[in-house]
């Protein structure tokens, strides 16, 4: 399992290019569409992202170069459906120390164990982008 950090909030811009940034990957390994499954989170539904991935998926088709990205939103309210959530409920209650806030090494270190991935490069964003 892989786990990406961003260092500031996700927010709309940030999400598209870890969208781009997960085509490339995906694309070298020869995948040709993905199947994405997406809770309602503001930066998911946003406007800037769904313009991306209209404008990504009609490259990919005109071009026949790249990986199609599929969208898939879960009706609102419905943590039962994102199998991810109670994950993410034991991961955070497994990570944590009620008597201190822990430094963000502290916490990647401690996700990364919990998880059993290993630490990729963080994504960076450059301040042109951002």
């Amino acid at each position: 399992m892989l786990l990406r950090f961003v260092e500031r909030r996700p927010v709309s811009r940030e999400t598209t290019a870890f969208l781009a940034w997960c085509s490339t990957r995906l694309a070298a390994q020869g995948v040709r569409a993905v199947l994405l499954i997406w809770d309602n989170a503001s930066w998911h539904i946003s406007q800037e992202v769904r313009t991306w991935l209209r404008q990504h998926n009609r490259k990919v088709k005109q071009t026949g170069q790249g990986v199609r990205i599929v969208a898939y939103r879960l009706p609102s309210k419905s943590p039962w459906l994102n199998p991810i959530e109670p994950k993410w409920v034991h991961g955070k209650r497994a990570i944590v120390e009620p008597d201190r806030l822990l430094s963000a090494q502290e916490i990647m270190d401690r996700v990364y164990t919990y998880y059993g991935c290993t630490e990729d490069a963080h994504q960076v964003i450059s301040e042109k982008a951002a």
